[in-house]
């Protein structure tokens, strides 16, 4: 069993790398464990094969440096925050990874299954912390649940700058050359939303988005709690 300081969840692979690889980036260069756990397979994207994603994931995975990255294998458009079963393996996931920081899909966006996935997340993670609830595995206390935008933006709660990582994250997204690449005659590819210079709009909001703190490019992030901080500036010796 490996455990991660960070555990984040997506929908489909290539949804956490559109919205926060740059941060993750930053965050594995620094020493710090994180994991990545797909709900789907991707079985029903136009473009690719299931076969052909799951190498493409991995390969943007080892990009980023992750610590792990697993699958949990529920079914593409049949994502449902009701479904009791999907909730549980989510939770599952959770205990054994045993993260401090859990993120999700934003809860608004185009992709239905995205917004399922911001859900299901949202449910685990406040069942793994119960005791009582699946009591064959440990409870674990997730100690903060943030949203990262993946098509629909808001005003974030919060950014970070990844300006200094910004090329390791165009590098992770490349790896999904199934779904980024434009059709081409003759080919057996389907044009869709993010194969039509979707990665340039991409790189377009982050640089918007750096834009308000006068970073070059930025990642945001949504919390449904109060960001906290213990100072807004480093203590100096033993003064406060």
């Amino acid at each position: 069993m490996e455990t991660v300081d960070i555990l984040v969840f997506g929908a489909h692979a290539d949804d956490a790398e559109i919205g926060m690889s740059g941060t993750i980036l930053k965050h594995t260069r620094a020493g710090i464990t994180v994991g990545l756990c797909d709900l789907t397979r991707s079985e029903m994207s136009s473009n690719g094969t299931v076969d052909n994603r799951l190498v493409e994931a991995d390969k943007a995975a080892d990009v980023l440096g992750v610590s792990l990255r697993s699958n949990l294998g529920l079914p593409d458009r049949g994502l449902s925050a009701t479904s009791k079963d999907q909730i549980d393996a989510v939770t599952q996931e959770i205990r054994l990874r045993k993260p401090r920081i859990v993120f999700a899909p934003y809860w608004e966006d185009r992709h239905p299954d995205h917004i399922a996935c911001s859900r299901i997340v949202q449910e685990a993670v406040f069942n793994a912390k119960l005791r009582r609830y699946l009591p064959d595995t440990e409870a674990v206390q997730v100690e903060s649940l943030y949203f990262y935008f993946i098509n629909d933006t808001a005003d974030p709660d919060l950014v970070v700058d990844i300006s200094e990582v910004y090329a390791g994250k165009i590098h992770a997204l490349e790896a999904y050359k199934s779904q980024f690449t434009a059709p081409e005659i003759g080919k057996d590819i389907v044009a869709t939303p993010i194969n039509q210079n979707y990665l340039q709009r991409v790189e377009a909001r982050d640089a918007l988005l750096g834009q308000k703190r006068m970073y070059t490019y930025a990642e945001g992030f949504m919390s449904k709690l109060p960001y906290s901080v213990d100072y807004f500036l480093p203590k100096k010796g033993n003064e406060i």
